[in-house]
């Protein structure tokens, strides 16, 4: 019998070791005890006989298996390492095993990496942090309980969104602490040597209340997407049962209510926004930016417009559509009849992307990791405006709306329907109206641009 110990429950280079080695030697997985440190070991295993196979040469894995174990190491299911194994094993001999959703033990493996997959979600959904000052300045420390093994795996989420604040999240397993530089671990903590709360949560939760709408509120959904173990940790929560309970009520109110009486929590909640997004790290394009360029606009605009990044002149000014662009469609507006001080304008991405040729900045197309790090902006701008009609203006802005690639070409001129359900369109971008070289051609496509907005102003009144 073979013993394998393991440093941690999440040392999946040590499992992968071990089992190169013990694939080598031809070692079935039955005659493999696998087990974390100072676990007890089953003191009255037997070695067994050795394998009357001989031990076949190096074999490759499908990357499939790799991307499953990194995952499935991370589970709390205390057999994952000799399920892994067992996996391994026979994939020498059925090398398509790993594509057979039908078999028990790869779907038992998948279950157990949807739920780590799930639960690193959970932790970056739903894991606040709450300030404290020390010594050497402010520090957020925040206290999580996840299911599974994955707070080493989350680390580089943490540090890559909170890269400028000093910050320790604590938890049963382990502790790890971010100071601007530099990683470091620690040991498990209790929920007691996290703070309770700080002024900051009081904004929070002006924020979570003005974005609650009533009129979408799917209870049985919510619990689904935020179970109740984690409300203890999170401060808006406490506003939920009083929100339920005043849900019909209000949804009542919001359809009775004007468009343009908007309250003064609406302005409060988006400030908080923008001012949260002006550190924003997500993607490294805020490093060579000067700054985040936010949307601007009234808070209850029936219309928002969403285009694909700032400019040169925008990353200088901090303001979205100041350019040349931003100018043609100003013009274009006017002459479309829409108001355009009803209109919130925004961009898919919220920093400059370019590239330095001598003293110029010449505009990059974002990339699609970029335009997706960026989406949780534009959601949240959208669920505090809560416009009537929404406009994509280029691809770049369609893909952040619909998560997705959409064919302008195929989509222009007609309604679509949002992930959320709202209504929204789809249109060129103005500088593509600056770049065409034929006169005619500009013309005449600048022309279907103002019909276009045309259009959309019918459908807000």
């Amino acid at each position: 019998m073979r013993v394998v110990t393991l440093s941690e429950p999440d040392d999946f280079d040590g499992w992968r070791d071990a089992a190169r080695g013990l694939i080598a030697e031809d070692v079935p997985p039955d005659d493999v005890v696998w087990q974390v440190g100072d676990e007890p070991v089953d003191l009255f295993a037997t070695v067994a006989d050795p394998a009357p196979a001989p031990p076949p040469g190096a074999f490759s894995v499908p990357r499939a298996f790799i991307d499953l174990a990194r995952s499935a190491i991370l589970g709390s299911d205390p057999e994952r390492f000799a399920l892994l194994y067992t996996l391994l094993f026979r994939l020498r001999r059925e090398p398509k095993l790993i594509e057979d959703r039908a078999d028990p033990l790869v779907r038992r493996l998948d279950r157990i990496a949807k739920d780590v997959r799930r639960d690193i979600h959970k932790m970056r959904a739903f894991l606040r942090f709450r300030e404290v000052e020390e010594d050497g300045g402010t520090r957020f420390v925040a206290w999580f309980e996840p299911d599974h093994h994955i707070v080493r795996a989350n680390a580089a989420f943490f540090v890559n969104r909170f890269a400028s604040m000093r910050w320790s999240i604590l938890t049963p397993e382990v502790s790890i602490h971010w100071d601007g530089k530099a990683l470091t671990e620690g040991p498990g903590a209790s929920k007691s040597d996290a703070p309770e709360g700080d002024p900051t949560e009081e904004v929070w939760k002006t924020y979570y209340a003005s974005i609650f709408n009533p009129a979408r509120v799917k209870i049985g959904a919510m619990l689904k997407e935020m179970p109740k173990k984690y409300w203890k940790n999170m401060p808006e929560t406490a506003l939920v049962p009083g929100l339920l309970a005043a849900a019909q009520a209000r949804e009542s109110g919001m359809i009775q209510k004007a468009r343009d009486n908007v309250g003064g929590n609406s302005l409060i909640a988006w400030e908080a926004l923008r001012d949260e997004a002006a550190g924003c790290t997500r993607c490294p394009l805020y490093k060579p930016a000067t700054q985040t360029v936010f949307g601007e606009g009234p808070v209850d605009a029936p219309l928002m417009f969403v285009g694909e990044q700032p400019g040169d002149q925008e990353d200088i000014a901090g303001r979205p559509f100041v350019g040349p662009a931003g100018q043609m469609f100003d013009k274009a507006m006017a002459e479309a009849g829409v108001d355009r001080s009803r209109a919130y304008v925004t961009n898919a991405v919220k920093h400059f992307k370019f590239e330095q040729r001598g003293k110029r900045r010449i505009h990059a197309k974002p990339a699609a990791g970029e335009i997706d790090a960026c989406r949780w902006w534009i959601e949240q701008e959208q669920m505090l405006i809560k416009p009537k009609v929404t406009v994509a203006l280029g691809a770049t802005a369609a893909r952040s709306l619909f998560g997705k690639v959409m064919t302008i070409g195929r989509e222009r001129g007609r309604a679509l329907q949002l992930p959320d359900g709202g209504e929204a369109w789809i249109t060129v971008h103005p500088s593509y109206l600056l770049r065409l070289p034929d006169p005619a051609q500009a013309a005449e496509e600048y022309a279907r641009f103002v019909e276009d907005l045309r259009t959309v102003g019918r459908r807000i009144g």
